[in-house]
């Protein structure tokens, strides 16, 4: 690996990369009606990307995760019990980011790139979930969700680098414990349209990109078409 990357700095293109793919990896967890505060019974979670890049400013992403959440039941005093939940979530989710910097390989004609930036997303997703035992996810529920939150991005070398990224998913439902006796503990569903669940990844992962933007025309012959 180290030796392919010296390769491809070496023998380095000035063209940027139009596409991505990445793996990430990290920690999920659940904020709802059984869990009182974010970072709770914190869970695995995992999963790949594509990006495409419009300009390096914009791009649009398409990830694919997994995540387990899990919780205890709760009085309506805020007493933990020992009841113990969990439940699998499959997402798939199309967002579209702004970079803060203009993203890209850094080089002598162009000073304004810079291989570093932080940056935000939003979009919308769907997610497979629900399960009949603690063990044995049956993915019998689907909801929409809006995922949004912030990231950084890193480029170690011109065709791969890092990325970075804290996840907010809020869903248009309120039954993600799977269970009907936390779905409505504080009986707010009717009056209270945003009492939805909240569920969020802290990931890191590695991308390699692919794909050069088309060289730029320098000598444009109007007579051939160019």
């Amino acid at each position: 690996m180290l030796l392919l990357m010296v390769a491809g700095v070496a023998n380095a293109e000035t063209r940027p990369y139009l596409c991505e793919l990445g793996i990430q990896a990290g920690c999920g967890y659940y904020a709802g009606d059984a869990t009182p505060h974010i970072f709770m019974d914190v869970r695995e979670a995992y999963g790949a990307h594509f990006r495409y890049k419009f300009t390096q400013r914009w791009a649009v992403q398409v990830k694919g995760l997994t995540q387990r959440i899990a919780g205890n039941d709760y009085t309506m005093r805020n007493e933990r019990l020992n009841t113990k939940w969990e439940d699998q979530l499959v997402n798939v989710d199309v967002m579209g980011e702004f970079n803060f910097f203009r993203f890209g390989t850094s080089n002598e004609f162009n000073r304004n790139i810079r291989p570093y930036t932080p940056y935000i997303f939003l979009g919308v997703g769907m997610s497979l979930y629900g399960s009949d035992s603690h063990n044995k996810p049956m993915f019998n529920k689907a909801a929409c969700y809006i995922p949004l939150g912030i990231g950084f991005k890193w480029k170690f070398a011109n065709w791969c680098g890092l990325n970075i990224a804290w996840q907010h998913n809020i869903y248009i439902a309120d039954n993600l414990e799977s269970r009907a006796s936390l779905d409505n503990r504080y009986n707010m569903n009717g009056s209270n349209v945003m009492n939805c669940d909240i569920t969020g990844q802290l990931t890191a992962g590695i991308v390699f990109e692919f794909g050069h933007a088309p060289k730029p025309c320098r000598v444009c012959n109007a007579e051939d078409g160019y």
